[in-house]
């Protein structure tokens, strides 16, 4: 049976049974499996369709290049841009239901494909909230949602004025409102030295803050108000990429402080009033506080994990919210951490991971390669999951697999 958690989370009551006649019915009125497209052909879409594939069922993917990890391996690409609006609109006429695996894409043809009778999840009007930084922080503050405090700037002399007239001090961080991704769009300015590296494009302008731990969360909603919030993440960060390096779940924070993240997720979530996944990256500050950092409206690096140490992984709770089917268990069935792979320094070509037959050898480690056709410095190649009976085995997994292997190439 389904609960209500959302009931539950606010009320702490005992969670309300939904009835089970109506939703037999709701079920049973529904195609037995829609016809879904998703924006992008990434790692993110071929998770999700490998997800979809344990129940039969092969999904319709938009994007540029037929070698894109999710294209090696769906029946059903078309290939085009998920910007540009014909393309996007043409896709979506033949489809029952459209999703994203980024943010940046043409919301316009969403708009125009929900007139038509079209599902959008996420809904487009929650899409162009979020793919801009700057209106992120604008809906945090109208709701009441805690974060760092920041200025908006038009681009690189609007925030040296600002910097001239104190309203920016140093040390700070610059993020590009719209179009960055994977550590990119991102400057931290610790000194006047390092001026020099702003980028010259309009940006959000966030006082550096004291970091105790950065957290996530990831959590599921349904068209029916229904949501499945999986456990607190805690990220460690590469501090020269500014990519996750490495994550576990639960996160190593008392019981309050995890209630309070997933309570800001929530009150996201149904402030949103979003259909589909949300990953809210948070701060834990030194002081003790907890702020939102920034949110997705997607499947999310920091739910990797949930595939192999998960009952129902984020990608397929995804599937299961586009296919109109009830949310899954978000239990975990054990300790789970992973190991982001990028491409190593200096190499660029055909890739080549080097030791993977190392790790392969130590119990509870799974790799999951993306199918990249070719590696660059930091690029994001695939990620190994790991599961343990505690931290200290989890951490000791997470050292052998990060001395281990490596994504080089021979070109």
């Amino acid at each position: 049976m389904l609960f209500s958690v959302s009931k539950l989370i606010h009320k702490k009551k005992k969670p309300t049974i939904l009835r089970q006649q109506s939703k037999l019915a709701y079920f049973c009125s529904m195609k037995s499996t829609l016809n879904i497209g998703i924006l992008g052909a990434g790692q993110l879409g071929r998770m999700l369709s490998q997800a979809a594939s344990r129940f039969g069922h092969q999904l319709h993917f938009l994007d540029q290049e037929s070698s894109f990890p999710a294209a090696q391996i769906s029946t059903h690409f078309t290939q085009g841009s998920f910007n540009d609006y014909e393309d996007v609109l043409n896709f979506g006429k033949g489809l029952d239901v459209i999703s994203i695996e980024i943010e940046n894409v043409n919301t316009a043809a969403l708009k125009e494909l929900e007139k038509l009778g079209k599902k959008v999840y996420p809904q487009s009007n929650v899409i162009d909230l979020i793919k801009d930084k700057g209106t992120q922080k604008a809906f945090y503050d109208s709701n009441d949602i805690p974060t760092s405090s920041f200025i908006l700037c038009d681009g690189k002399s609007d925030i040296e004025r600002n910097i001239e007239q104190k309203k920016i001090k140093l040390p700070f961080v610059q993020k590009a409102r719209t179009g960055g991704y994977d550590g990119k769009g991102v400057q931290i300015i610790n000194n006047d030295n390092q001026l020099e590296r702003l980028m010259d494009v309009p940006s959000v302008i966030e006082q550096k803050i004291a970091i105790e731990k950065e957290l996530s969360v990831v959590i599921a909603r349904n068209h029916h108000g229904e949501v499945a919030i999986y456990d607190v993440v805690e990220m460690v960060f590469d501090p020269e990429a500014n990519l996750v390096d490495y994550l576990f779940a639960p996160a190593q924070i008392s019981i309050d402080i995890a209630e309070k993240c997933k309570q800001i997720a929530l009150k996201i979530t149904d402030k949103l009033d979003i259909i589909g996944i949300l990953a809210v990256e948070m701060f834990l500050t030194k002081e003790g506080e907890v702020i939102v950092n920034e949110m997705a409206p997607r499947t999310h690096n920091s739910g990797h994990h949930t595939i192999d140490s998960s009952i129902c992984s984020q990608f397929e709770q995804h599937y299961r919210i586009l296919n109109h089917l009830p949310l899954g268990s978000t239990q975990m069935r054990s300790l789970g951490a992973m190991v982001n792979l990028v491409g190593e320094p200096n190499y660029r070509g055909k890739p080549y991971y080097q030791g993977i037959d190392k790790i392969c050898k130590i119990s509870g480690v799974f790799p999951h390669i993306y199918g990249k056709d070719i590696t660059k410095p930091n690029r994001k190649m695939g990620h190994v999951n790991i599961v343990a009976k505690d931290l200290n085995e989890a951490q000791e997994k997470i050292s052998l697999v990060k001395n281990n292997i490596k994504v080089i190439s021979h070109e």
